[in-house]
Order: structure tokens, then sequence, then C-alpha cells
């Protein structure tokens, strides 16, 4: 009886995790942030920022779908955002679809074609693993930039394509397209934590830990991938179509850019590669801070020197992420807690007995 009662009044094992009160308050709050963000700072120049800022948040978060639950870091996903914004392009002007609320309705031809895009690529370059398959996106990457600049008929060359702007007031110019990139940033956010939590998502991050040993499990490491691949590709879509109807203009060495991938690959290691949130903290802090030095300073040089610094800086404090961070800081917390409790009642006994 006296070992039941003791079993039943045991301690609860503490919960290392951050509680839910406290994750579900700060999203509220983050969300709410961005949703005013434009109304408040309605300068033109910060809500291009913002603009951006949304842009290359669904592309990160779409970037770490694959990249981040599956292990192979792949520094080619420009071509699908390239694919987006040709797509943009071309089919604004072989529609005649008029500068204004129409256009957005080229998002989900975008998204489908940069992921039909995606499938073939996928075939190829998933059968490599680790620096080969690195090397590999980055090859076709220059491909398709390739193409862009010697198919003139399609894609104007050098010259680039227009994507007519549309005529509304410079004052809220930029609200359509903030808002429009919240949603689908949204979407992509809520996509990528369904798959982390889900059966698909296991499998995914079973490939990164051990591919070998995942397909030994009964694993299709094949299809996983693909589909990893595939769902990655549709939000790099998306992404390049905003930016194509925001920028006004394709060209195929901003288009097909390089420097693209090494900007999402440092946002999503900034933040936090594998976790659901981190890569999203990591695209509006670097992704705000390049456009603002961008703008204030009217060249990438100053910005290139920052980037790096921050970049460097964050590797050496915080070589997990920012993320990460937070949750092994939440632990040391916990777990040092739990150390004063039991010291206490540990000295309790032993005063006890000293006076005895």
């Amino acid at each position: 009886m006296s070992t039941d009662t003791t079993i039943s009044q045991r301690p609860t094992p503490p919960s290392y995790e951050v509680p839910k009160a406290i994750r579900y308050g700060a999203l509220t709050v983050g969300f709410l942030v961005l949703v005013i963000f434009p109304l408040v700072f309605n300068n033109p120049t910060i809500s291009t920022i913002g603009v951006f800022a949304m842009i290359f948040l669904m592309a990160v978060t779409g970037w770490n779908i694959f990249s981040g639950y599956t292990g192979y870091i792949a520094l080619g996903h420009a071509v699908f955002f390239g694919i987006g914004q040709y797509a943009t392009a071309m089919l604004a002007s072989y529609w005649q679809i008029p500068p204004g609320w129409e256009t957005f309705l080229l998002i989900p031809v975008s998204m489908f074609l940069a992921g039909l895009a995606a499938i073939p690529i996928g075939l190829i370059v998933l059968r490599v693993r680790k620096h080969t398959f690195i090397v590999l996106t980055i090859a076709l990457m220059f491909i398709f930039q390739l193409f862009a600049y010697n198919l003139r008929g399609w894609t104007g060359g050098s010259q680039g394509l227009e994507v007519s702007q549309p005529p509304w007031d410079g004052s809220i110019f930029n609200l359509p397209y903030y808002y429009v990139g919240l949603f689908l940033a949204i979407i992509a956010i809520v996509t990528s934590f369904m798959i982390r939590r889900s059966k698909f998502g296991l499998s995914l991050l079973a490939i990164r830990d051990d591919e070998d040993r995942a397909r030994s499990l009964g694993i299709n490491t094949r299809n996983s991938k693909l589909t990893a691949f595939v769902i990655s590709a549709i939000f790099l879509g998306a992404a390049g179509c905003m930016y194509a109807m925001f920028v006004g203009s394709v060209y195929p060495q901003f288009s097909f850019d390089p420097a693209f991938d090494l900007e999402l690959s440092i946002m999503a290691f900034a933040g936090g590669l594998g976790t659901i949130l981190g890569p999203s903290l990591g695209a509006l802090i670097i992704s705000g801070a390049q456009q603002y030095f961008l703008i204030t300073f009217g060249g990438a040089n100053v910005f290139l020197i920052v980037y790096g610094a921050l970049f460097i800086l964050i590797l050496r404090l915080l070589p997990g992420g920012v993320v990460p961070a937070i949750s092994d800081k939440w632990r040391s917390h916990v777990v040092r807690k739990e150390q004063r409790i039991l010291d206490s009642e540990l000295e309790g006994p032993a005063e006890a007995g000293a006076h005895k």
C-alpha cells in the first residue's frame, strides 16, 4: 500500500518543450504584427521591404520542406523561382491579361508549371546524394539560365520580358502584393507544419538521419524525396510569380541567380534548418536587412559585408539557428529549475536528521 502511495505521489516528469500557451501566443503576436505592418509603416519604401520579405518567406519555407527535412541541400531551386517568373511574363503577354488583380490568377498556374517541371528534374538529380547532388543542382540552374539567354523568341534573351504594372495609386500600390504574399506564405508554413507532423514528414526525417536505414525499414525513399521536391518547387514557383509581378521585369541573370539559392540556405540555417518556423524567422530578419541596406545605400556591396558578418556571427554564436537556440535555453531553464527543487528536497531531510 505504501508503495502505491509513493508511486502516486511521485511528481510528473518536467516538459522540456516550450509551453503551448507561450508558443501559440508568440505565433498570434507574430501574425498580427505581419498583418498590421504595412498599415503602420505605410511609407512605400518600408512596405516594399515588406513585400520582398513575404516573397522570401514563402520561398525559404518551400526550400526547407525539401532541404531541411531530407538533408539534401539544394542550391539550384532558383530554377523553379525563374520558371515562376517567366511563366508569369510569358502567359500575361500571350493571354493578354490586363494589369491588375487579374494578374494574380497566374499564381496557381505558375505553381503548377514549377511543380510539373520539378518531376523530371527530381528524377534526375535525386539519383545522387551529398556533394554530387549539390553540384548537379547548381549545374541545372546554370543550364536553365543559358536557355533563358538563348531562347530569345520566348524569353527575350538578355533584353528580358516586361510585366505590365497595374494603375494603382502609389500610396497603396504595395498593399495587394504584400497581403497576397502573406497569404501564400501562411499556406507554405501551414503546409510545412502538416508535413512535419505527418507520417510522410517522419519518412523525410528518417531519410535525413540515415537514408539507407530508412530504406531498410520499408520507406519508399525515392517517392518521398520526389514528393517533397515537387512541393518545394511549387512554392518557389509562387514566389517567382509574385516577384515578376511586383518588379515588372524578368531577366535571366536575376531569374536564375545562384545568389538566390545562397540567400535561401543562409536564411534557413540562421533561423534553424529543418524546423518549422526557424527558416521563416531567418527570412524575415535577413531579407528585411538586405532590402533595407540595398535601398538605403543604393548598392549591394555594403550589404554583402554586413550579410557575411551577420552570417558568421550567427553560426559562431547560434550554430543550430535561432529557434533551436531558444528551445535549448528553455530546456536548460527547466533542468536548472528541477535541480533546485530536488536540491531543496534533499536538504530538508538532511537538516532534520542533523537536528535529531
